[in-house]
C-alpha cells in the first residue's frame, strides 16, 4: 500500500486528519499514535476489508458471534471460580497452620501444668521469670512503636515485600505490604512482641495461681480436643475447595500453582494501553506462571491444525500490552483453542518486530485507506461475519 496517496484505491481512510510524527508513526491531531486494538490486528490480518468494515461501523452477522460471546463469558466465570476456590483453599490451609500451632501450644500447656510439680522446679521463681520476660517484650514493643527503628538501622527491605501481582491470601491487618514503620507506627513485629508479652504473662499467672493443677490440665485438655475438632472442619473445607480448584485447573489447562491475575468480563476489566504505539486491548486472561505474567487468548470456534495468523497476531499484541503494563516482558503468550489445544507463542525480538510492522500497516490504512481483500479464498469470505456488506466478497 502506498503511503503517498490517500484513498485513490481500495478503502477510504478512517482518520483523514492523521499526520506522520517524527518517529514515522501516524498520529492524531493532538500528537498521539492512532489507536489500534488487538482486535483490529486480528481482523486486519484475517482480511483488511473485514477490518475496514468493522472500523466504519458494519456489525458482524453470524450465530457464531453470539455463541462466542456466551462461551467467553462461560470461560470467564470458570476462571473466576478457579481463582475463588484456589484462594479459599490457600486461605483455609494458612488458617489451619495457625490452628494447629495453637493446638500444639495447648497440648504443651496441658502437659506442663500436669507434670510441672514432678520436675522439682521452683514454680514461683519460674513464674517470676516468665513475668520478667513478659515485661521485657512489652517494653521493647512500646519502644519499637514509638521510634522509627527500621530507618535508624538502615533497613532497606520491608518484612512483607510486594506480592508482584499475586492475590493476598489473608488481608493484612497489622502491617500492609511495603510497610517501613515510622514515629508512633507499628507493624507485625511489634504486634508479635505484644502478643508474646500477653502469652508469657498468662502463663506466669497460671503457674502462680492455679492451685488445682489437675483440674487446670483437664480444662486445657478439653480445650485442645475442641480446637482440634474445629481444625478438622477447616481442613475439610480446604480440601473441598482444593478439589474444586484442581478440577477447574484441569479444565482450563492450568496447574494449581498458576494464578489468574486478570480476566476480561467485557464490563469491568481494565483496558491495557501502550501509549508509545497506540496499541490497546483486553486479553481474555492474564495468568501468573512461574512468577511471569502470561496473557491468554481464548478462541471458541473450530480448532485449526495450527494457530491462525490473525489469532497469533492478536495474542502477540497482548504480550506487548502485558510488557508495557507490568514492565516485564512475558516469555510467551498463550493461544487456546477449546479445552485441549494450547499453543505457546514466543515473545522475542522477531515477534516484536513483526507486531510493530503490523501495527504500522493498520495505522497506515487508517490514515491513507486503500485496503483491499487479501486473499482469493471463497471459503474465507463465507466464514466472514461482514460479508453481507463487502463489495469484494467472493461468496
Amino acid at each position: 500500500m502506498s503511503e503517498d496517496k490517500r484513498g485513490t484505491e481500495g478503502s477510504t481512510p478512517t482518520y483523514r486528519d492523521a499526520s506522520k510524527g517524527d518517529d514515522g508513526r501516524w498520529q492524531t491531531s493532538d500528537g498521539k499514535p492512532l489507536p489500534v486494538s488487538a482486535s483490529d490486528l486480528e481482523r486486519f490480518t484475517y482480511c483488511p476489508m473485514s477490518w475496514h468494515l468493522a472500523a466504519t461501523g458494519t456489525t458482524g452477522k453470524s450465530s457464531a458471534i453470539e455463541q462466542g460471546i456466551q462461551k467467553h463469558q462461560s470461560i470467564h466465570e470458570s476462571m473466576m471460580d478457579f481463582k475463588g476456590h484456589q484462594f479459599q483453599a490457600k486461605r483455609n490451609l494458612l488458617i489451619l497452620e495457625w490452628w494447629y500451632a495453637i493446638i500444639l501450644v495447648l497440648l504443651v500447656d496441658t502437659l506442663a501444668i500436669q507434670y510441672i510439680d514432678d520436675l522439682e522446679l521452683n514454680v514461683v521463681e519460674f513464674s517470676r521469670l516468665l513475668a520478667a520476660g513478659a515485661l521485657s517484650f512489652l517494653l521493647v514493643g512500646i519502644v519499637a512503636v514509638l521510634v522509627p527503628w527500621r530507618k535508624a538501622i538502615g533497613l532497606k527491605q520491608p518484612f512483607r515485600p510486594e506480592l508482584d501481582g499475586k492475590t493476598e491470601t489473608i488481608d493484612p491487618v497489622f502491617e500492609p505490604r511495603g510497610f517501613m514503620g515510622g514515629w508512633f507506627e507499628g507493624g507485625i513485629l511489634e504486634v508479635s512482641m505484644f502478643v508474646s508479652a500477653i502469652v508469657l504473662a498468662l502463663h506466669s499467672s497460671a503457674l502462680l495461681f492455679a492451685d488445682n493443677r489437675q483440674q487446670a490440665s483437664y480444662v486445657l485438655a478439653i480445650t485442645t480436643l475442641a480446637w482440634a475438632l474445629l481444625a478438622s472442619i477447616v481442613l475439610r473445607r480446604a480440601l473441598k475447595s482444593n478439589e474444586e480448584a484442581e478440577r477447574l485447573a484441569f479444565e482450563n489447562d492450568f496447574s494449581m500453582s498458576d494464578e489468574v491475575s486478570y480476566s476480561d468480563d467485557e464490563a469491568t476489566a481494565q483496558l491495557l494501553v501502550d501509549a508509545d504505539t497506540g496499541l490497546r486491548g483486553r486479553p481474555d486472561q492474564i495468568v501468573i506462571i512461574d512468577s511471569q505474567f502470561i496473557p491468554v487468548e481464548q478462541k471458541t470456534g473450530k480448532v485449526p491444525k495450527r494457530p491462525h495468523e490473525s489469532h497469533r497476531m492478536q495474542a502477540l499484541a497482548y504480550a506487548r500490552l502485558v510488557e508495557k503494563t507490568t514492565g516485564r516482558a512475558p516469555p510467551y503468550a498463550l493461544l487456546r483453542y477449546g479445552p485441549d489445544n494450547l499453543h505457546q507463542l514466543i515473545w522475542d525480538e522477531e515477534a516484536k518486530k513483526e507486531l510493530d510492522e503490523r501495527i504500522h500497516e493498520v495505522q497506515t490504512a487508517m490514515a491513507i485507506g486503500g485496503v483491499k481483500r487479501n486473499h482469493e479464498r471463497p471459503g474465507k469470505c463465507q466464514n466472514c461475519s461482514r460479508r453481507h456488506a463487502c463489495s469484494e466478497r467472493l461468496a
